[in-house]
């Protein structure tokens, strides 16, 4: 076992902290692979959470706040309908909000959605384009928590547990604030369904074909929260990275951090999965979360 870090948290520099934290990700998928259901990433955290937790406790530290996520995530499926029943589901009442907020003229019809106008009128390119932010922000998440490890531990920490607390706030509003997306409209109207199944969405759907790869349709597919619209986690991560990766990018670097923030909340509402209230949202709960652990975690002197 490497020496314990004196910089760490003091909860992490208990003798007993890579026991108890790596526990959940050698039981869970134990459980997971005892009912049958085979999965690389399960047998992969069997082995490189507790090689990290004891071998390398100060990354371990870091990125634990992460793989409470991955870990929440996937035990969510227990209480997917937690709360919820048709009547309490926000779908047609959303929309209504949507249009008129943020409402536009879809041909000779009625004012309509953005989502409406965009479905109208399908683009392969703007498909395959707003694909890329969809298909790589859980890379791009772990990316930046690894570049801060090598710069700022500190800024790792507070980057790590605002993640985690963002997903807390998401998964929480889920339940109590259950929300159709559009995509949800556009193939079932306003009947709610719970036994309905998760779905990637027709523009990804045409990504997949056209990449031969059923990737979208795997990952989307196994969604535990069909009706969690709100807040929308996904416009959330890019902002999260940009800001707090902001001090150590170059310039080139922070334009390519804030563009692709900003592509995932155009993708976000093109692709069909959230409405724009979603992204303000979304946004709101990531600066709201941002002040709070700036002031939990209070930065060294001399940093930035």
């Amino acid at each position: 076992m490497s020496p314990v870090d004196p910089a760490l948290p003091a909860f992490a520099r208990a003798r007993l902290f890579p026991w108890l934290a790596s526990a959940p990700f050698v039981l869970w998928p134990s459980y997971v692979l005892s009912q049958g259901e085979v999965r690389w990433e399960m047998i992969t955290a069997m082995v490189l959470v507790p090689a990290l937790a004891f071998t390398r406790r100060k990354l371990f530290t870091g990125l634990f706040p992460l793989a409470l996520v991955a870990f929440l995530y996937d035990t969510m499926r227990f209480v997917k309908n937690v709360g919820l029943t048709p009547e309490r589901v926000h779908l047609c009442d959303l929309r209504e909000a949507e249009i008129a907020l943020f409402g536009v003229a879809v041909g000779d019809g009625p004012m309509g959605t953005l989502h409406d106008a965009v479905q109208a009128r399908p683009s392969l390119a703007l498909d395959a384009l707003c694909a890329i932010p969809y298909g790589t922000y859980i890379y791009v998440v772990i990316g930046a928590a690894v570049f801060l490890y090598g710069r700022d531990f500190h800024r790792l920490q507070r980057f790590a547990w605002t993640f985690l607390l963002l997903n807390i706030a998401g998964f929480l509003t889920y339940h109590l604030y259950p929300a159709a997306p559009p995509w949800y409209f556009h193939a079932h109207g306003c009947a709610v369904d719970l036994a309905a199944r998760a779905s990637a969405g027709p523009n990804l759907a045409r990504v997949d074909a056209l990449m031969g790869v059923e990737y979208f349709r795997g990952f989307y597919g196994r969604s535990n929260d069909i009706f969690g619209a709100v807040p929308s986690l996904h416009v959330a991560y890019p902002a999260l990275v940009a800001v707090e990766t902001w001090p150590y990018l170059s310039l080139p670097k922070r334009v390519v951090a804030v563009t692709y923030a900003a592509l995932m909340c155009v993708a976000a509402v093109y692709l069909d999965h959230h409405w724009v209230i979603d992204v303000l949202v979304g946004l709101g709960y990531t600066a709201a979360l941002m002040w709070l652990l700036r002031r939990l975690f209070r930065p060294p002197p001399g940093s930035p």
